[in-house]
């Protein structure tokens, strides 16, 4: 297959009807990811913030999905699969918030991360929630992010692969999307010089062979493909059975998480500060009542005003006359440190931060050197500057009684917690 698959790459980079000529070499095409992974981020603050609404007509994704639709002719289509069916209601992201919220996070962490390991760990994370109507065709979504490390999907995407690897993937199954990536990303690699870094050549160019423009170069070695594929595919499965169980093992850590806010609450409120929950988890139950009871309704206006991302901050400690953050506090137990680091630096480069107030990465005891390691990117080099403080839980836990009784300001949190 290599010399016949080769001849025709060539053949397809001289067609000037070919996906790689209308489509991937078109001077447009980058400035459409720039805008398309802006609206993405546009869809990540609404569902953070509540106000994604329950349907797609008239949504922020439905902005994005039509810019993507847009793409010529290998996206043709790519709305399809996040046009509201109210018969069979999927895809379930606008009725279910749950779901919707899962759907976020999958967009916020891949927007965030820069490594494979971590789309791949997401895209598990999603499959496990099992939302019904919803695959691997939002896999179109994460190449606009990572065009390097997430290929395209489509019908003629899928059925060019299986036709020159000899692979059997189906389409709606994101395990079988996994095994497709890794087996584009071998071909590509064998390719590369004939072929791009950006996964869209490859992708354009079964698009044109599984929607018949080219016939698939004939294989030899039929027997030796399908058993590569079919590995592939029991790595894939077995990977996500594992995240499964992670995922299983977060939902019941959404307990020590709650608690742990309800900790910072009643410490803040002992210490005579204003205390704000985060807005999307003052209704989660805690103790008799909710996490948000004796807590304030709304953000002083001097916070309230363009800072959306600043609501979801799992916990902040207002000065009662001031008016201004003397501490903000994000609980990262199991999850992603992403998108926590970044409300904070939201805050702080948003306001003006006094030299007095804090901020505080609130972990396990055993999670200091991912604080750590997240910290240390590039991305968060202004970090330093606004002193970042570790909060381990033991610390937390073993002096939050005395400092309610004894404390006063911010000075016995400095003392147990550790400076990044």
């Amino acid at each position: 297959m290599a010399d016949t698959l080769d001849n025709l790459i060539d053949h397809w980079k001289q067609d000037s009807l070919s996906t790689y000529n209308t489509w991937f070499l078109w001077e447009e095409r980058l400035k459409n990811f720039r805008s398309i992974r802006q609206g993405i981020r546009q869809v990540i603050r609404n569902i953070e913030a509540g106000t994604f609404g329950n349907t797609y007509r008239g949504s922020s994704l439905e902005v994005v999905v039509k810019s993507v639709a847009e793409q010529r002719q290998i996206f043709k289509g790519a709305d399809h699969a996040f046009l509201w069916k109210p018969k069979l209601r999927i895809p379930d992201i606008y009725e279910n918030a749950e779901n919707q919220r899962a759907f976020g996070r999958l967009l916020s962490v891949c927007d965030c991360c820069d490594g494979a390991d971590a789309i791949i760990d997401a895209i598990r994370r999603l499959d496990a929630v099992g939302i019904k109507g919803l695959g691997p065709a939002a896999a179109n979504l994460l190449y606009f992010i990572h065009p390097t490390l997430v290929p395209p999907f489509n019908t003629a995407i899928v059925n060019g692969y299986n036709a020159v690897t000899g692979a059997g993937v189906k389409l709606g199954k994101w395990d079988h999307f996994l095994s497709m990536r890794e087996g584009l990303i071998r071909l590509n690699s064998q390719y590369r010089s004939k072929l791009s870094n950006d996964l869209g050549a490859i992708g354009g160019l079964m698009f044109d062979i599984g929607s018949g423009r080219y016939p698939a170069p004939p294989r030899t070695d039929d027997q030796a493909t399908v058993a590569a594929w079919q590995a592939d595919l029991l790595k894939v499965r077995e990977e996500s059975a594992a995240a499964a169980r992670t995922r299983q093992q977060e939902v019941e850590g959404d307990a020590t998480h709650t608690e742990i806010q309800g900790w910072l609450r009643d410490l803040g409120l002992a210490l005579e500060f204003d205390v704000w929950i985060a807005a999307n988890d003052r209704s989660r139950p805690y103790g008799d009542g909710s996490l948000g009871d004796g807590c304030l309704e709304a953000l002083p206006e001097s916070l309230a005003a363009g800072m959306d991302s600043v609501r979801l901050i799992d916990v902040m400690w207002i000065h009662r006359e001031q008016g201004r953050v003397s501490a903000a506090f994000e609980v990262e137990h199991s999850t992603s440190i992403y998108s926590g680091i970044i409300r904070m630096l939201d805050l702080a480069l948003g306001i003006e931060f006094g030299e007095d107030s804090a901020l505080f990465l609130v972990a396990p005891d055993n999670r200091k050197q991912d604080v750590q390691q997240q910290l240390s990117r590039p991305a968060f080099s202004r970090v330093s500057e606004l002193g970042f403080r570790y909060l381990p839980y033991s610390e937390l836990k073993l002096h939050r009684a005395a400092i309610a009784r004894f404390g006063a300001g911010l000075k016995p949190l400095i003392e147990i917690s550790q400076s990044l």
